[in-house]
């Protein structure tokens, strides 16, 4: 009988290699079905030709690229020690699947403009179905890189048994209060389950500074409370995952807009929405991901909503708008300018 690592693992591969090949094949049988309205005659040389293309390319790529790639990876496991901040398997969807079919995608639309010359005769919306299933299909192989650390089975227990007390904003001291019982009592427990807070350079020297308060959390010991209270880091990757790519999921929407899809203003819709995808190559915990999470996704996306409400009216949500807003100017005034002198005075609330 296959053990579970073995189950887990061939599992794992068949829905990657799903995920990788399956958004190729429908795009472009999407572009082979509007090719072929473009023929006058009723013979579909024209469309099996393109599909058998699609097939030979998945093929190909699959053979060439994915399964030695795969096969390299899995043999030799000292090679993922040398691998810091990106994922091999990322950037091969990224880049031979998301790609082509954003490509494909716009080539669609481009043809049946063509036809007779007039855009005229477009449909009202484009299809959501093959733009979601190339995202869909990213964001499952992105939630499998994750999960494959974790068990599937049995539940996920931290170092001790009992629920984990994360301390909350009350419970945070400054250096000068806690000076002061280190020196009476070395051994005291409150002031060994402090977190001591460091003043930056040039902050108003101070004999005592307020205490750092915040609302506290609950905690819940027993009952209903405690079993809604669970949390498993395994279900919250599906969670997140899903939620840190809400954005270009909404921009890809707003492509499919007749206002849009209609006139130029796809190509900078797609383009900027695939930029923003390439995110996905660097690992969960790089350093750099918030940074290039304004980069790559925020800034752009903030100059093209800017550009569509401008020209075409709210035809994206303003609520996108405001978050690539808000977010660009507070990763830039945290980490920035905030270092600077006139910034640089650290203050607490007294409430």
């Amino acid at each position: 009988m296959a053990s579970g690592r073995l189950i887990k693992l061939v599992v794992f591969e068949l829905l990657e290699f799903a995920a990788f090949s399956v958004p190729t094949l429908v795009i472009m049988e999407q572009f082979a079905t509007a090719y072929q309205r473009t023929r006058t005659v009723s013979e579909k040389t024209h469309y099996w030709l393109i599909v058998s293309c699609s097939i030979a390319y998945v093929a190909v790529v699959t053979l060439v690229i994915w399964v030695p790639v795969k096969v390299l990876l899995y043999k030799r496991r000292y090679l993922y020690t040398k691998i810091t901040g990106w994922r091999p398997v990322l950037l091969m969807c990224v880049t031979l699947t998301t790609l082509p079919s954003f490509t494909f995608s716009v080539a669609v639309t481009e043809i049946q403009k063509n036809i007779n010359g007039s855009a005229d005769i477009l449909p009202d919306m484009l299809p959501d179905l093959p733009v979601s299933l190339v995202l869909l299909c990213l964001i499952i192989v992105d939630i499998i890189e994750k999960l494959r650390i974790y068990p599937l089975r049995g539940s996920q227990k931290s170092i001790k048994d009992g629920p984990v007390h994360t301390p909350s904003l009350q419970q945070i001291k400054t250096v000068s209060e806690q000076v002061r019982p280190n020196e009476e009592n070395p051994a005291s427990p409150q002031a060994a389950g402090t977190t001591q807070v460091s003043r930056p350079p040039g902050a108003a020297t101070q004999s005592q500074v307020s205490v750092l308060r915040g609302p506290r959390e609950p905690s819940f010991h027993s009952g209903i409370l405690k079993t809604m209270s669970r949390k498993d880091v395994r279900a919250e990757i599906f969670l997140q995952s899903f939620l840190l790519w809400s954005d270009t999921i909404e921009m890809v929407r707003v492509a499919g807009h007749p206002n849009v899809y209609k006139s130029g203003w796809i190509y900078p819709v797609y383009i900027f929405s695939f930029i923003s995808v390439l995110r996905m190559i660097c690992t969960p915990k790089n350093p750099l991901l918030n940074s290039l999470g304004v980069l790559l996704q925020d800034l752009p996306f903030l100059f093209v909503r800017l550009s569509l409400i401008s020209a075409l009216g709210t035809i994206t949500p303003v609520l996108g708008l405001c978050k690539n807003i808000l977010v660009t100017l507070s990763y830039v005034y945290f980490n920035h300018l905030t270092r600077l002198g006139v910034f640089s005075t650290f203050e607490m609330s007294p409430f």
